[in-house]
């Protein structure tokens, strides 16, 4: 006999891993105890070395699903306390708190069953759960993983659900969240007003979504404003109402079936869309493909991840919009007052419950690409789960930028990126990200022993970071855009050695105070040179350029020596770059594709961040022509004049539109392969890494990649991480930690 005390870091808590170690431990034959700790799951065991030995080797191997084992140490002892039985012990608080936290996850298939079955005790509750599914990072306050520290607190266990929660035979046992319709939380209707309506909630919020009425519906991480699709007026009203006058709403389908009415879906898509972490999945649409829904190629679906999502649709109720309730640039509602107060004129009904979000965390947002998740956003199913790297790193705070935000905080060889906050414009979402790292700093224990942060001045994550590390007397560590964009896939990817990088996005302080954004980088985690970028352009009227594209179009023209008098304002313009007037240049990549979508007459008016880009690519036709253009200077600059007089010419001769945008983003791809390759001939390296918002297009990104690997070069893109602005705090973290080596 000998006794084995077994460590085990990771997704541990939350995921039914105790339930398994008991059941484990039983059929092996031994005794002891187990406990979760701060800094994971700690086992005390004594048998036979041999059971004890394949105990280690199995645990793994046969570990529920949802678990992440990131490390195992066991120590053997021939020292024995005589344990005569196997017990599951009270949580252990460390004074280091090293364990990891699942994210959220969807209603399991058992539940489902049980949901629909009329003699299950738990038939038609919406907060069924177990150690399989329900909600994880959202409800918790605290580690280690208890009842006691997550919003259950609030509802005792009756003696069913506890007899559940001691059975080792029971899919409950030690599920922290489970409850039932005598002990769990309540759902409950409201009408316009926030007065609260008599009868069944999901059958009056039901009722109301047939009759065509908009419903803000509470789910694991927000409130979303619900209403049917196929009537365009409804959507028309929501939009209205909400003030979003263009910007795509997202659909939440029935079920897979229902899917393909309105979006082509491949298998692999099919595969993302219904996996445990259920983010939005963006499809291409089916024609003519729901216009008052989305005006561009693709549609952001999801699936009902809830079980008051699969009650809510029922059997009859294929699709519904489901958008974050909120007001323009403010974060997603999640506080029951708090909506009813926000939302009055824009919900007709509230179907609300009184369960406490400790954590915001808005749905993520992909494209399946290559078989895997994509990501435009990283959050609900994916955050709080870290990117595992391949270095120990000291504890840093990196803040990330101002559009998209996020922060990343490291530990040992993680790195803790956080879920979607949203753009820096406002008190409140700059609340609600200063408030999320001290969250994410407590749930981990993370004191940071340095900042890091963009070099723009006027971020308010700048100003954070910098009034921050003056006050705790740290290092405060400025990062260029561009270079955090190229470290973050770098580190995406795992690797360390210096490579070219292709950062395109819309805008970002360079090192010599000017706006880039078609950046050729050649460089690592220490340092970087810009080997190439595009001609700049002149931005007339600074930022008011990413809401009226036409004044890109403008300046295209004349910078191009074409007539200008087709443009609105034109001879405004005209005085402005003459006198210099707040017109900046800019080599944003963002800002030509801008300027080529009102060229084109695609878009000339923006309602929101990327639309003319994003409908450019939408309406590229299958061509495979270039447009002529020009490489030279140092760094190494494209010349887009010759391609926009190639370009007007075509539009002026009748050529379609939808041509004219697939020969301009093939002409982009052809200077991003000329580009990498005077890189390396310059350098020897032919690893090259994409970066940026830029590539959020999918046209490109299922060409470029190709057509460089075809040229001999190794090609990684974002993985783990989103590639806009939302995954540079990673980027930014990788450099602060060369910056701290190398004081």
């Amino acid at each position: 006999m000998e006794q084995a005390w077994i460590h085990i870091r990771g997704i541990v808590q939350g995921v039914g891993f105790r339930p398994f170690v008991h059941k484990l431990v039983r059929e092996r034959g031994l005794f002891g105890n187990i406990k979760n700790t701060s800094s994971g799951v700690e086992l005390e065991l004594e048998g036979e070395r041999e059971a004890l030995e394949r105990f280690a080797e199995e645990l793994p191997r046969r570990a529920p699903k949802l678990a992440v084992i990131e490390e195992l140490t066991v120590e053997y002892s021939d020292e024995l306390r005589g344990y005569a039985e196997f017990r599951i012990l009270d949580s252990k608080t460390e004074l280091l708190r090293d364990t990891l936290i699942s994210p959220d996850i969807c209603i399991c298939d058992d539940c489902l069953r049980e949901l629909r079955d009329p003699a299950d005790r738990r038939y038609r509750y919406p907060f069924i759960n177990c150690t399989n599914c329900g909600p994880r990072f959202t409800i918790i306050r605290d580690v280690p993983y208890d009842r006691a520290k997550t919003s259950m607190a609030a509802f005792p266990m009756c003696p069913d659900c506890e007899r559940e929660y001691h059975d080792i035979e029971n899919r409950r046992y030690h599920a922290q969240p489970d409850c039932c319709p005598k002990c769990g939380p309540e759902v409950f209707y409201l009408d316009k007003d926030g007065q609260r309506v008599a009868g069944d909630a999901i059958e009056l919020a039901r009722d109301a979504l047939k009759a065509g009425q908009i419903v803000a519906v509470k789910g694991l991480g927000g409130i979303h404003l619900a209403c049917r699709c196929d009537e365009p007026e409804i959507a028309r009203t929501l939009r209205l109402r909400k003030q979003r006058d263009e910007k795509p709403f997202a659909v939440m389908c029935r079920d897979a079936d229902c899917t393909r009415k309105i979006c082509e879906l491949s298998e692999d898509e099919q595969g993302v869309l219904e996996s445990f972490r259920r983010p939005i999945v963006l499809l291409k649409k089916r024609e003519p493909g729901l216009w008052h829904l989305s005006e561009n190629a693709r549609m952001g679906v999801m699936l009902p991840y809830t079980p008051l999502h699969v009650l809510l649709f029922g059997n009859d109720i294929d699709m519904l919009v489901m958008t974050s309730a909120n007001l323009s640039d403010t974060p997603m509602l999640t506080d029951n007052r708090e909506a009813v107060k926000a939302l009055c004129g824009i919900a007709d009904g509230f179907l609300l419950h009184d369960r406490d979000i400790q954590t915001r965390c808005d749905d993520s947002l992909c494209w399946v690409l290559d078989g895997q998740e994509y990501f435009a956003r990283r959050s609900r199913g994916y955050v709080p789960f870290p990117v595992r790297l391949d270095r120990e790193l000291s504890p840093i705070l990196a803040c990330g930028a101002e559009q998209k935000a996020s922060f990343c905080l490291s530990r040992g060889s993680y790195a803790f990126s956080s879920q979607h906050i949203g753009d820096l414009k406002n008190m409140e979402t700059f609340d609600a990200y200063s408030g999320q790292i001290a969250h994410f700093e407590r749930l981990f224990d993370i004191h940071p022993r340095a900042i890091a942060c963009d070099l723009h001045p006027d971020y308010l994550s700048t100003e954070y970071a910098a009034d921050r590390a003056e006050r705790e007397n740290i290092p405060l560590i400025r990062v260029q855009h561009h270079h955090a964009h190229l470290a973050a896939c770098m580190a995406d990817n795992g690797v360390s050695e210096k490579l070219i990088g292709l950062v395109w996005d819309g805008t970002g302080l360079g090192t010599d105070g000017s706006s880039w954004g078609a950046e050729c980088l050649i460089g690592d985690f220490k340092d970087f040179e810009r080997f190439g970028s595009i001609r700049p352009i002149p931005l007339i009227g600074g930022d008011l350029v990413t809401k009226e594209p036409d004044r890109v179009a403008f300046a295209l023209l004349h910078d191009a020596g074409l007539d200008t008098t087709g443009i609105e304002n034109a001879a405004l313009f005209e005085k402005m770059l003459s006198a210099g007037l707040n017109c900046p240049l800019s080599s944003g990549m963002g800002r030509l594709f801008d300027g080529v979508a009102a060229l084109l007459g695609i878009k000339s008016q923006c309602s929101y961040e990327g639309q003319g880009a994003v409908l450019l690519e939408a309406a590229a036709a299958e061509d495979n022509g270039v447009f002529p253009g020009m490489l030279a200077g140092s760094p190494l600059r494209f010349d887009w004049r010759e391609m926009i007089r190639e370009m007007v010419m075509q539009r002026n001769r009748g050529e379609s539109p939808d041509v004219l945008a697939a020969r301009f983003m093939n002409t982009l791809i052809e200077m991003a392969v000329q580009q990498c390759r005077a890189a390396r001939e310059t350098s020897a390296i032919s690893t090259v890494a994409l970066s940026g918002g830029s590539f959020q297009n999918m046209y490109i990104m299922t060409r470029l990649p190709a057509r460089l690997e075809g040229e001999g070069f190794r090609v990684l893109r974002h993985r783990r991480i989103s590639c806009n602005d939302e995954g540079l705090s990673l980027g930014q973290l990788m450099i602060a930690q060369a910056a701290i080596e190398g004081l």
